[in-house]
């Protein structure tokens, strides 16, 4: 009997201690509630209603994460950005130019390993935003879209000169210039084949003529141990003869404004390359896709269409296109920026970038949205040259492009030969990468 009591003392005494034990441990073991998050995003383009289903729908999953939208103005973005950075404030998120991140690299606070790697950014995204936005390993931007420029044209002009299809190589720009082009009795263009030639009324000029660089096989930067050297003024050598391609695409550009030459079509007198087209005076140019609503605001009965970039006329060639965007990075300041990161790689995942395209009417960046996006009339070419894009070092873009401006104007007006204008901007523009 009485062993028979401890048993049942001894029973009673452990269930509250293992009850008791158990509640601890569980208690212990309750993962604590993340801390609250207030981000700040800047934006440059989009307005806020583009984010604002996006931002309700990941705070409700993320209820510890609050985010406020800005959107900013394009021409005074960069200037507020940096001067926000510099007194230690700015946004947690904020736009970054594909062009900046070497600029950036100390104001940038890089992607968390368990959030998204390299790998993941190789697999999931075109090939361009990996060469752009991963550094060293790390992943410093992420980008909803990526735009590419592609060849507007005017189809009733294109009808009156009996073309029945736009160009697909840059000789058959060349032919098509030649019988586009109308000038009267003294030589006045009247109708222009297409906006080529000069630099600062023609937009994204230098953009076209990089790409015809690059096509034409120049290597644009020679990057060495975080040292980047210019090359694009070099020789190369081709089936046993050396050739400057670089040259050789500055040439080409620049002929387009010489009164000497048959394809003469634009000069710098000329109405600024997108007007031009809107008024029916330029039958062809070669823009991004953000223009499209422009032109059909302003032009809204011009019958035109849109097909891909011109290519070099030779089948050993890959298709080569240029790529211009931007990405949502993480600052250097935020208290948050583990969250914020949470958030970038989530609105750039899969089905968060699809209804992002769908409401700001933009060129996928993602290869598994490609496809998807492929057939929409007015994005689909644009979406599809993102896999062939590419883009070139630069350590400050809008510096290159004034320097890379002056170069093509120094030729159009006769104040130096190819040669001599191609290296001097690439000596101006190898002082600026040091």
């Amino acid at each position: 009997m009485e062993v028979k009591i401890r048993k049942i003392n001894l029973y009673t005494l452990v269930v509250p201690v293992f009850i008791f034990s158990l509640a601890a441990i569980s208690f212990g073991c309750k993962p604590e509630a993340p801390p609250e998050a207030n981000l700040e995003f800047w934006g440059v383009f989009d307005d806020s209603d583009v984010y604002k289903e996006l931002i309700d729908n990941f705070t409700a999953a993320y209820p510890h994460i609050k985010i406020e939208y800005h959107k900013k103005t394009s021409s005074e973005y960069e200037k507020d950005l940096l001067e926000a950075m510099a007194s230690g404030r700015g946004p947690d998120i904020f736009m970054l130019h594909h062009t900046w991140p070497s600029r950036y690299e100390d104001k940038i606070y890089a992607a968390p390993l368990e959030l998204t790697t390299s790998k993941i950014v190789q697999d999931d995204f075109v090939d361009v935003v990996y060469d752009d936005f991963v550094t060293d390993g790390q992943v410093v931007a992420l980008p909803l879209s990526v735009d590419t420029l592609a060849l507007y044209y005017n189809k009733d002009l294109f009808n009156t000169a009996g073309i029945p299809q736009p160009p697909q190589t840059w000789r058959e720009v060349l032919a098509d210039v030649e019988k586009l082009t109308i000038k009267d009795e003294r030589w006045n263009i009247i109708q222009a084949g297409a906006a080529l030639g000069t630099a600062r009324n023609i937009n994204r000029s230098i953009d076209i003529l990089s790409l015809l660089m690059i096509q034409s096989g120049a290597q644009m930067v020679e990057v060495n141990e975080d040292k980047a050297r210019v090359v694009f003024d070099q020789s190369i050598n081709l089936n046993g003869e050396d050739f400057s391609p670089g040259q050789r695409a500055l040439e080409f550009y620049t002929d387009f404004a010489d009164p000497l030459k048959s394809v003469y079509t634009w000069n710098t007198r000329m109405h600024y390359s997108i007007d031009a087209f809107y008024e029916g005076k330029a039958a062809m140019m070669f823009n991004y896709s953000y223009h499209l609503p422009t032109i059909r605001a302003k032009a809204p009965y011009l019958n035109f269409g849109i097909t891909s970039m011109p290519q070099i006329a030779t089948s050993t060639v890959i298709e080569i296109d240029y790529a211009n965007y931007w990405g949502l990075a993480v600052s250097h300041n935020s208290e948050s920026a583990r969250a914020a990161w949470q958030f970038v790689t989530w609105l750039t995942n899969k089905e968060n970038s699809q209804k992002y395209l769908e409401l700001a009417k933009r060129p996928a960046a993602r290869r598994d949205l490609i496809l998807w996006q492929k057939s929409d009339s007015d994005l689909g070419v644009f979406a599809e040259q993102s896999l062939t894009s590419r883009s070139w070092y630069q350590k400050d873009s809008s510096a290159i492009e004034t320097i890379l401006a002056d170069m093509v104007e120094s030729v159009v007006l006769g104040n130096a030969t190819i040669s001599e204008a191609i290296n001097k901007a690439a000596k101006q523009t190898t002082l600026l990468m040091e």
